[in-house]
């Protein structure tokens, strides 16, 4: 995250889709002075992010559903928000966030990366049904978008759930060219 912050211009304008709580993703964007906008399919979650992040905005929706402009953001967040998504949902959305990409525009996209499609797993604690593609498949799905891949990095993640065990997870920023 941090590295996005110091990518973007001053008051850029971000979406942050799967926003949930708000933390910590539109609280530290807002708090850098940027226009924050953040989706979620869960109204309890865009409630609380509502009260947590009042320096943002959130807004009840399905990413596979909303639409904006072409070059209309700055920068788009995807942090952990597809993993449910069928794989060819997540191609489909994927070229539409390049669309809505300005030019030198940045997408910072975080997922748990494996080749699975319809896979029930243990995600931070909860039982989800989930479907990725591997860091390579991901980068190349990217690049066909017309995305620039700028930065790769890869952690290991140990919830703090009792019996969960450590998953991989991969940050990806892509730039849109100029």
């Amino acid at each position: 995250m941090t590295g996005l912050l110091a990518d973007l211009p001053p008051g850029a304008k971000v979406l942050d889709l799967g926003a949930g709580t708000g933390r910590p993703t539109a609280e530290l964007l807002a708090a850098a002075g940027h226009d924050v906008t953040g989706y979620d399919v869960a109204p309890k979650m865009v409630e609380l992010a509502r009260a947590q992040v009042p320096a943002a905005r959130f807004e009840v929706g399905y990413m596979r559903e909303l639409s904006f402009p072409d070059g209309d953001w700055d920068a788009i967040t995807a942090f952990f928000s597809m993993l449910q998504l069928p794989r060819a949902e997540q191609e489909t959305v994927i070229g539409r966030l390049a669309h809505w990409l300005k030019p030198g525009g940045l997408l910072v996209f975080a997922t748990v990366p494996a080749d699975v499609d319809g896979v029930d797993i243990v995600f931070m604690g909860h039982p989800v049904r989930a479907r990725s593609f591997t860091t390579g498949t991901l980068t190349e799905r990217l690049r066909a978008a017309g995305l620039e891949i700028v930065r790769e990095e890869e952690a290991l993640f140990v919830p703090d759930h009792p019996g969960a065990g450590p998953e991989p997870h991969v940050y990806l920023t892509a730039r849109k060219p100029d």
